[in-house]
C-alpha cells in the first residue's frame, strides 16, 4: 500500500509524544492507578467519557461485550452483536458487506458514530472483532464525547493489550458449509522488570457461509506493546491490518404492493457471472503515552491513523421502471439490475487527543474534572464509478445479464478538518448526590468536489453541545438518575443519481435527549431501568432519491422517539441469566409528506427483547447448557404504515465443555443458530429511496474448540 507524506497533525503529536516520554523520567513520583475491572458487575467504558468510573456510578446507558461473550458467541461482526443489547437492532446488514447499526431506533453515521481506542474512526469498512478486548456501545445522543454523530449512540473497539501472565491459546472453528478459522492470541511480559509487554493476535478463514455465491477470506495480523517507562510512565503501541474479501448480497423488496411471504435465505442476487468480491482492507494503529503526575492527577496523550482502501462491487438489484417504482421490485418478481463498482476507494482519518484527568477538593466538595482536546482529519479520494443499467433480473436469482463495469458516474472527494475541546466536571457534594457537568465545542471545516473537479462545496462551523445531569444513591447499590444532552450530526447526500445535490453536505442537526433512570446493584443481581426521549430534525435522504426524477435532498420535519430500556443479570450457584427489553414508541412530524406525520419511522420495531440464559450440569464437570432468545416486534416497512413487518423469534443453543487434555486446558462449544430453521424477515431498512428486506440467516452450526498451551 503506498504511503503518503505523514499529516502535519501525525508530526506534530507524534513529537509531544517524545517531548513528553523524555520528560518523564522527571516527574514527580505518583503511580498510575491501577484498576481492576470484575466484567460481571462492574464493567467500566471509555465511551462514557467517564472511562475511570463503573458505568454502575454514571448517569448513562451503555452496554460493554467483553472478549469472553465474543469468542463464546462465535461473533465475526458488529451486526453479530445485537443479540446482547435489546436497543439494538439491525440496519441493512448485508453479507459481505460493512454493518450498520440502530440504537434506540436511530441508525448510527458509519462516518461519526465509530470510535477505536477512543479516536474516531470511519466504521465504513469490514472490522475484525478476534483481536478486540471490549465492544463498548453507548446509548443516546453523544453531544459530550463526539463533535457531530447520530443521536443513537456511539460504538467504541477496544483492542486486547499485553497480558500479565503469559498467555498462549489457539483456536478452531467451522460453521455455516464448511467456514474454517484458524487464530492464536500469545501475551505475555519481558524484561529485567518486565517493562515490556505485548500482545499478538493473527487470525485467518475461509467464508463458505449458508447463501449462495458468498464464499471469500479474511486475514487479521495484530500486535500491540507496551513500555512502563517507569511506575508513573506507560508507553503503548498497537498496529493492526485486516483485509476481507466476499461478494456482498443484495437485498429482496416489496413485489409491487405485496409483502412476500419470507424468501429461501440462501438465494443471492450478487451471483452473475461477471460479479466479483467486495475488498476491504484496513492498516490502523494509535501511539498512546500516559503520565502521573500526583496521586490525584495525570495526562495522557495519543495519535492514530486509519488508512482504508476498498472495492465495492455488487450486481444491484434496484426499483421496477416497468411498474413505475423505484422502491420496489416488480409484481412479478422481476427487477432492474445495475453494475455497480465502486473501485480503488481510499479513506484515511488521522487523529490526535491530549487529555488531562484529575480531582480537587473546594470547600468539602470533590470535583472529579476532564479537559480534552481532539483534532482529526479526514481525506477520502474515490475514483468515477460504474452505476449502469445492465438488464432485468428476478428474485428467483435465475436471469443472466450482460456486463457493463463502464466509468459513467463521478464520485465526490471530501476532505474534514475538526477541532474539539471538552471540559467534564462530577461534582460530588456528599456520599450521595452529584452533579454532572459537560460542554463540548467543535469547529468544523469541511469541503467536498467531484472526481472530475466540478461542484466544489465546503463549509465551516462552530458548535457547542452541553450536557448535564444529577444523580442520587438511595441506598447503597441503588441510584438514581436524570440527564438532558444535545446532540449535532452532519449528513451527507449520497454519491447517487436519485439526487440533485448528490455527494454535498447538509447543514449540521441539533439532536435533544432527556433520560431518567436507576441503577442496582444487589450481589448476583445487577439491573437498570431508563426512561429516554429524543427528539431529531430528519432529512428526506432515505425516502426520495428516485433516479427517474432526481431530488434536492434536505431537511423533511422531525422525529421523537420515547422508550423504555430494563436490563439486568443474574448469577447464583450453576445459573447465568442475562436479559433486556427495550420499548420504543417512535413518531414522524411536521414532513412534507403528510401522511407520514404520526407514522412509526421505517424498520424500528415496536418492542425488542433478548435473553441469554447457561447453566453449568453438575453430572459432568465443565459441561454447560446456553440458551438464547431474540425477540423483534412489528415495524413499519413504507413510511406511511400502509406495509408493515411482522414481529418475529428465534432460538439459539449451544453445549459448552471445559475439560484438560494432557494437561491442556481445553474448550469445546458446538452451537446451533435458529434452532427450528425458522424462515422470516428480519429487517426492513429504507435506504437511498428504496424498501429492502433481510431473511433472517437458516439453521447454521457451529463446532469451535480452544486450546491454552
Amino acid at each position: 500500500m503506498h504511503s503518503p507524506r505523514p499529516a502535519p497533525l501525525s508530526l506534530a503529536v507524534a513529537s509531544a509524544l517524545l517531548t513528553l516520554a523524555a520528560a518523564a523520567a522527571h516527574a514527580q513520583e505518583a503511580s498510575l492507578q491501577t484498576i481492576t475491572v470484575d466484567a460481571r458487575s462492574t464493567p467500566q467504558a471509555d465511551v462514557s467519557g467517564f472511562g475511570d468510573l463503573p458505568l454502575k456510578d454514571v448517569p448513562l446507558s451503555a452496554t460493554v461485550i467483553d472478549s469472553r461473550q465474543l469468542q463464546a458467541s462465535g461473533a465475526r461482526r458488529l451486526a453479530d452483536l445485537t443479540q446482547f443489547d435489546a436497543s439494538v437492532t439491525d440496519a441493512y446488514n448485508s453479507a459481505g458487506y460493512w454493518d450498520y447499526l440502530t440504537v434506540r431506533g436511530f441508525v448510527l453515521d458509519n462516518r461519526f458514530n465509530y470510535r477505536r481506542e477512543g479516536l474516531p474512526i470511519s466504521a465504513e469498512t469490514a472490522i475484525a472483532l478476534d483481536n478486540k478486548e471490549r465492544v463498548e456501545i453507548l446509548r443516546g445522543t453523544s453531544g459530550i464525547q463526539a463533535g457531530t454523530s447520530a443521536p443513537g449512540g456511539l460504538v467504541n473497539y477496544v483492542v486486547k493489550r499485553p497480558t500479565e501472565q503469559d498467555l498462549r491459546e489457539v483456536r478452531a472453528e467451522v460453521s455455516g458449509r464448511g467456514s474454517v478459522l484458524g487464530a492464536v492470541d500469545l501475551g505475555g511480559r519481558f524484561g529485567a522488570d518486565r517493562q515490556f509487554g505485548y500482545r499478538l493476535n493473527v487470525a485467518a478463514e475461509d467464508l463458505k457461509p449458508r447463501t449462495f455465491a458468498l464464499d471469500g477470506q479474511r486475514h487479521l495480523f495484530s500486535l500491540a506493546a507496551d513500555w512502563r517507562v517507569t511506575r508513573d510512565s506507560l508507553f503503548e503501541a498497537e498496529i493492526e491490518y485486516s483485509k476481507k474479501t466476499q461478494p456482498s448480497q443484495n437485498g429482496f423488496s416489496l413485489l409491487g404492493n405485496t409483502l412476500p411471504a419470507p424468501v429461501d435465505p440462501r438465494i443471492n442476487f450478487n451471483n452473475q457471472p461477471w460479479s466479483q468480491p467486495s475488498v476491504f482492507e484496513g492498516l490502523t494503529g494509535t501511539l498512546r503515552f500516559t503520565q502521573a503526575i500526583n496521586a490525584d492527577w495525570r495526562w495522557s496523550a495519543q495519535v492514530g491513523q486509519q488508512r482504508l482502501k476498498s472495492d465495492d462491487r455488487l450486481a444491484y438489484a434496484f426499483g421496477c421502471s416497468a411498474e413505475g417504482n423505484y422502491d420496489r421490485y416488480c409484481s412479478d418478481g422481476s427487477f432492474d439490475f445495475y453494475d455497480f463498482r465502486s473501485e480503488n476507494e481510499r479513506r484515511t482519518q488521522t487523529a490526535g487527543s491530549l487529555s488531562l484527568k484529575g480531582n480537587v477538593m473546594t470547600g468539602g466538595i470533590r470535583h472529579d474534572l476532564t479537559a480534552g482536546l481532539l483534532a482529526t482529519r479526514v481525506r477520502n479520494r474515490f475514483q468515477d464509478q460504474a452505476y449502469n443499467y445492465v438488464g432485468t433480473g428476478n428474485v428467483w436469482g435465475t436471469a443472466i445479464v450482460p456486463a457493463d463495469p463502464t466509468l459513467t458516474t463521478t464520485n465526490t472527494n471530501r476532505d474534514e478538518r475538526s477541532t474539539e475541546l471538552s471540559l467534564q466536571d462530577a461534582i460530588r457534594w456528599n456520599d450521595r448526590f452529584t452533579t454532572w457537568l459537560g460542554v463540548r465545542h467543535t469547529r468544523l471545516d469541511r469541503d467536498s468536489v467531484r472526481t472530475d473537479g466540478s461542484e466544489p462545496t465546503g463549509y465551516k462551523d462552530g458548535i457547542t453541545t452541553p450536557w448535564l445531569a444529577v444523580s442520587y444513591a438511595l441506598q447503597p447499590g441503588l441510584m438514581a438518575y436524570a440527564s438532558w444532552g444535545e446532540g449535532v450530526e452532519s449528513q451527507v447526500v449520497p454519491n447517487n443519481l436519485g439526487y440533485a445535490n448528490a455527494g454535498q453536505g447538509l447543514p449540521s442537526l441539533v439532536s435533544r435527549q432527556r433520560e431518567v433512570g436507576l441503577k442496582g446493584n444487589a450481589g448476583a443481581l445487577n439491573w437498570q431501568a431508563a426512561l429516554f426521549a429524543i427528539t431529531r430534525p430528519v432529512t428526506d435522504i432515505d425516502t426520495c432519491g428516485n433516479p427517474a426524477a432526481p431530488c434536492t435532498a434536505g431537511f423533511d420535519g422531525g422525529a421523537k422517539h420515547r422508550g423504555l430500556e430494563l436490563n439486568g443479570d443474574w448469577r447464583s450457584g450453576p445459573w447465568r441469566v442475562a436479559a433486556g427489553m427495550t420499548l420504543i414508541d417512535a413518531k414522524r412530524y411536521g414532513s412534507a409528506e403528510g401522511s407520514v406525520n404520526g407514522q412509526r419511522p421505517t424498520n424500528v420495531p415496536q418492542q425488542v427483547l433478548r435473553a441469554q440464559a447457561a447453566y453449568r450440569i453438575a453430572a459432568v464437570p465443565g459441561l454447560e447448557l446456553q440458551g438464547q432468545l431474540s425477540h423483534e416486534g412489528r415495524r413499519n416497512v413504507l413510511p406511511d404504515g400502509s406495509i408493515t413487518l411482522p414481529a418475529w423469534t428465534r432460538f439459539d443453543a449451544a453445549l459448552r465443555y471445559d475439560t484438560k487434555i494432557s494437561g491442556i486446558a481445553t474448550q469445546w462449544t458446538f452451537g446451533v443458530e435458529n434452532v427450528a430453521d425458522k424462515r422470516y424477515w428480519k429487517e426492513s431498512p429504507y435506504q437511498y429511496g428504496h424498501v429492502y428486506l433481510f431473511p433472517g440467516a437458516p439453521r447454521t452450526l457451529r463446532l469451535a474448540v480452544t486450546a491454552a498451551l
